[in-house]
């Protein structure tokens, strides 16, 4: 069990929502892009009353196939401009999904209380720094700079274990942390530099991980995003990320009967309502 901005995670307490806001115009999913101070305002009230426990904010996005990088200035200004709306709106924890470590500062000094680093604090070295500084909780993503081949789930295993070892470092207490294997973001190839190339089937390997999740979350809790992702549209045949819902639903049931703790998603409503049961029906 863990405590994410003092919510409890993990062990006997209820899976846990975390809503998606993205402040991004160059998101995949552009029906979850927010950049006006009402849609931000509205959204999160919404979200807040579907029964979401955390908002997950994004000013940059880093979907792999797209070539979306910005400036840190321009990603801290909308990262920022969210946060202080959602203070005013909510008191709902605020997570931010960032993987810069300017960014996570900025976004700190204003009281954010989660950092979402999709690299496992891997890509920016001043990182482990600013997490040091500040101990916020922590959501780490199985990542690596080097192409990775070999079975996914011992790989996604290994991947998580370097990022702990860097938590460690920077004295983040590990009831603080929260493990998300990385759906989506071990690729062959990609535009952005925040994925994982692997030489083995991506699909596959996003199946394998969601089938496996008992085996990988070891004593952390683990949080799991499959929200309108790739793998959902390629065996639907579904190209538009919108189309996509029903297949995100059925696929965050199995993570929470397979042990997923926290659900991202885009799709606080539909998700709460699809948790709830499948909680029931894993116990």
């Amino acid at each position: 069990m863990a405590k994410i901005a003092n919510v409890g995670v993990g062990g006997k307490n209820p899976v846990r929502i975390m809503g998606i806001l993205n402040t991004s115009p160059e998101s995949f999913y552009k029906k979850s892009v927010n950049t006006s101070k009402t849609s931000i305002k509205n959204t999160v009230k919404l979200m807040e009353n579907q029964g979401a426990d955390f908002i997950d904010v994004g000013g940059m996005s880093t979907a792999p196939y797209l070539s979306t990088m910005i400036s840190e200035k321009t990603e801290s200004k909308r990262i920022l401009d969210a946060v202080k709306i959602i203070q005013n709106a909510t008191n709902l924890p605020i997570s931010v999904d960032t993987c810069r470590a300017k960014v996570a500062s900025d976004a700190l000094e204003y009281g954010v209380e989660i950092i979402n680093d999709i690299s496992g604090l891997k890509y920016d070295e001043k990182m482990q720094n600013v997490v040091s500084k500040f101990s916020p909780s922590l959501i780490l993503c199985a990542f690596s700079p080097k192409v990775v081949f070999g079975n996914p789930v011992t790989v996604t295993k290994k991947l998580f274990r370097e990022s702990l070892e860097i938590a460690k470092k920077s004295h983040i207490s590990s009831k603080k942390i929260v493990l998300d294997p990385a759906i989506g973001f071990f690729r062959k190839s990609g535009k952005g530099p925040f994925f994982t190339k692997t030489k083995s089937n991506w699909l596959e390997r996003d199946l394998s991980i969601l089938k496996n999740l008992n085996s990988i979350k070891q004593t952390f809790p683990i949080l799991i995003s499959v929200s309108n992702k790739s793998f959902i549209g390629k065996i639907l045949g579904k190209e538009n990320p919108k189309d996509r819902l029903f297949g995100s639903i059925s696929a965050e049931v199995v993570s929470v009967m397979n042990g997923a703790d926290i659900i991202r998603t885009h799709n606080v409503q539909a998700t709460k309502d699809a948790v709830m049961i499948a909680s029931r029906l894993s116990k």
